[in-house]
């Protein structure tokens, strides 16, 4: 009998939220929702339901039909994946009154049915926000949302190093061009010093070749250089040796705000650096780092994590691995394990910091006011394959 009338319930709940007639709303609406450009894939579920067939709104008709459906219900979930669409949309629902979840991307199709549309994602959106609202917080992971002007200031980082990486690419493909004509460019040819030089050996072509990237490259470096300095501008005026400006600028910006981190496991667990693993019974096996967390903490805190095993020994990381480290029999990949632990460790300790559970000096870290036009060589992260050297270097000229 109660079985009955609970169906019963739900189906006068999806009849009134169908058709919009007057009487008792229905408890709860969930919208999993795939998002597009030109459009927006919906699928509703009312009180527990079966999912509704999905169906496509443009975006300014998609905000009056979720307006439509918050007279309908007590309360409305709506979820959608993160993606090249920004936090936008996310809080036009949160101001409408909506309770909406940012997910991570994952591929929804578990059974490798390999049919990927629409409106099948936008199904299985819907169907694991009904159970993430039910209780289940493990049918997908929630994306936190940035503040604007967190997201903002992080969006000036990640340009930056957009900048430097199509300063890379283009130097490369002046190497490829070179070579191709069987001559051997090392370094950064493009330099005004460098080329005066090379240019007078190298083939005609050659030369008309890499003429136009030069100048691409010398424009990409005034850019670069212009978002370095007003990222290094917004760093704290003093800082461990060996951290740099940019360095602490990059970790501040990808986090966002340290104080969301309840404990240190939330911290490693969130620069990807923890060991993969795959235990069963009494076998346990730990692999290489999951790299779950964000991809761009990882190289800024490895990179610095060597410049602190140079300029910081009384750290008590660098205390612990650094005689192992720099032992000349041990072996690399032993290396390349020690500097990840330590950089997850170094993660931690500066989320202390930054929240005021320590202070830098307790854990053996030397301050000093930064003079970037004094030390230019500790401004932030350096290539990875030299990052070793070129601390060694900087180290020899203090």
């Amino acid at each position: 009998m109660n079985t009955n009338e609970s169906k019963t319930n739900t189906e006068q709940s999806q009849r009134q939220a169908n058709t919009g007639t007057p009487g008792t709303k229905a408890k709860t609406i969930k919208l999993g929702i795939d998002v597009h450009l030109d459009r927006h894939v919906v699928v509703r579920i009312i009180d527990g339901g079966t999912p509704q067939p999905p169906q496509r709104f443009e975006p300014a008709e998609f905000m009056l039909w979720v307006a439509k459906q918050l007279t309908l219900a007590e309360r409305v979930f709506t979820c959608y994946e993160a993606g090249p669409f920004g936090y936008g949309l996310h809080r036009d629902l949160e101001k409408m009154g909506a309770v909406n979840y940012v997910v991570r991307p994952r591929d929804w199709d578990e059974y490798h049915k390999r049919v990927k549309t629409d409106k099948r994602d936008a199904k299985q959106l819907a169907l694991h926000l009904e159970h993430y609202v039910s209780g289940n917080h493990d049918e997908f992971c929630v994306v936190r949302v940035p503040t604007p002007e967190q997201e903002q200031a992080r969006s000036i980082s990640r340009q930056r190093e957009s900048f430097q990486k199509e300063r890379l690419r283009l130097a490369a493909q002046g190497r490829s061009h070179a070579l191709y004509y069987g001559e051997h460019l090392q370094g950064e040819w493009w330099r005004e010093e460098v080329w005066k030089t090379s240019s007078a050996q190298l083939p005609a072509i050659v030369v008309n070749l890499l003429e136009p990237l030069r100048r691409l490259i010398r424009a990409l470096e005034a850019e670069l250089n212009a978002r370095t300095e007003e990222v290094q501008a917004a760093a704290p005026a003093e800082l461990p040796v060996g951290l740099g400006k940019l360095t602490s600028e990059i970790l501040d910006r990808e986090v966002g705000d340290w104080e969301r981190f309840q404990n240190r496991r939330q911290v490693a667990s969130y620069t990807g650096l923890c060991p993969s693993e795959d235990s069963s019974s009494q076998r346990r096996f730990q692999g290489s780092i999951n790299k779950a967390g964000n991809r761009r903490l990882r190289p800024a805190l490895v990179e610095c994590t060597w410049r602190l095993s140079v300029f910081q020994p009384e750290y008590r990381g660098v205390k612990k691995w650094g005689p192992e480290l720099s032992n000349p029999k041990t072996s690399r990949p032993r290396r390349k394990k020690i500097i990840v632990a330590m950089a997850r460790s170094f993660a931690v300790d500066w989320w202390r910091v930054r929240t005021g559970r320590c202070q830098a000096r307790e854990l053996g870290l030397k301050l000093q006011s930064f003079n970037l036009s004094t030390n230019p060589g500790f401004a932030g992260p350096v290539s990875s394959r030299r990052g070793k050297r070129r601390t060694e270097m900087a180290a020899q000229s203090l």
